[in-house]
């Protein structure tokens, strides 16, 4: 692993607002990094879940568009940019609703980081963001690393699979190092959108004492959000030279382990959250191989990263109901 040589390394994070990219921006900021955090939107409401009690002396915000090259050149030279975590991104749902946008968003964005990274010769691997998408439910097997076979079901997938092509491309023709990381369902706080959020959202739904019904189920690999986010910026300080991309590690298990973890933890809602059994439309079994590529550290346990979800639920309902009670107070005291 190569540690900053001259003060804390200037990052970059895009899809900042986005649960992974919250959660990326706070790991960096508690390991002393400097942070520009650059989204399009500038609803930071998972970032204020994720961030809590972190220091944010060394964070700035910049409200962009990644697929603004001129606009995301400025934001390199004028902050000396020296590591790029790359997350901006369309989600399945709104690539599908979309899809020319969603084109213009993952893949021209992508290629304006490539080349804006290309320019300011980076020391550090660029960490981006690729999807377990790039294949389909007859895909299981196909190794992680530098695998670019598969064959994606969504353009999401088939957006993400052309993003793999062209680090490929920029490792060849310009030396720019990079890992693109492949979660496939992440849960965790603020994990509100996207097609595999669901489990999250029933997670909520247990700390409000609530049933909820999941759309789907089968087999999977469930990845807490802070796993995923230490995975990202592992990759940007690995001694790795090339193009990889890998599929990351976490929990291979079935729906119903998912369900039984939230009865564990709020046993009040046992069997009232459910769940349609019905395969999402890529591998029930992926094969994961980091090692040589990224640190390989072991995942957090599914009950304790269920248990952190609910607990970061309750506390976000109970600051909400104490706000409202103030302000009650407030028009109540001032009347």
């Amino acid at each position: 692993m190569t540690t900053p040589k001259d003060g804390p390394v200037r990052y970059l994070v895009t899809g900042s607002m986005g649960c992974i990219g919250a959660w990326v921006v706070r790991t960096l900021l508690v390991d002393g990094a400097h942070v520009v955090a650059l989204d399009a939107s500038a609803d930071d409401h998972r970032l204020r879940v994720a961030l809590g009690g972190a220091p944010t002396d060394h964070l700035t915000r910049i409200q962009g568009d990644v697929t603004e090259a001129a606009a995301v050149e400025r934001v390199f030279e004028e902050h000396g940019i020296e590591a790029v975590i790359h997350l901006a991104a369309l989600q399945v749902p709104a690539v599908a609703a979309q899809p020319v946008l969603g084109a213009q968003v993952n893949v021209v964005g992508t290629a304006v980081i490539l080349e804006a990274a290309a320019r300011a010769q980076l020391r550090h691997p660029l960490a981006y963001a690729s999807s377990i998408a790039v294949y389909d439910a007859a895909d299981a097997g196909f190794q992680g690393d530098g695998d670019l076979g598969g064959h994606a079901a969504t353009l999401y997938g088939v957006y993400k699979r052309a993003n793999e092509g062209a680090a490929a491309v920029y490792w060849a023709d310009r030396g720019v190092a990079s890992i693109g990381l492949r979660p496939y369902i992440v849960y965790g706080p603020g994990r509100d959108f996207g097609l595999t959020s669901a489990p999250t959202v029933a997670m909520g739904a247990a700390a409000r004492g609530e049933g909820y019904h999941v759309g789907f189920g089968g087999t999977s690999r469930m990845q807490y959000v802070e796993d995923v986010a230490r995975s990202f910026v592992d990759a940007t300080r690995s001694d790795f030279r090339g193009a990889a991309v890998v599929n990351l590690g976490g929990h291979q298990c079935h729906m119903r382990d998912v369900v039984a973890a939230i009865e564990t933890v709020v046993p009040a809602v046992a069997g009232r959250i459910t769940f349609e059994d019905r395969q999402l439309p890529f591998p029930a079994s992926i094969e994961s191989e980091v090692r040589g590529v990224i640190r390989e550290s072991p995942p957090t346990p599914l009950v304790e990263g269920v248990r952190r979800t609910v607990e970061a639920f309750r506390a976000a309902a109970a600051s909400a109901a104490t706000t409202t009670n103030s302000a009650t107070s407030a028009i109540t005291d001032g009347a």
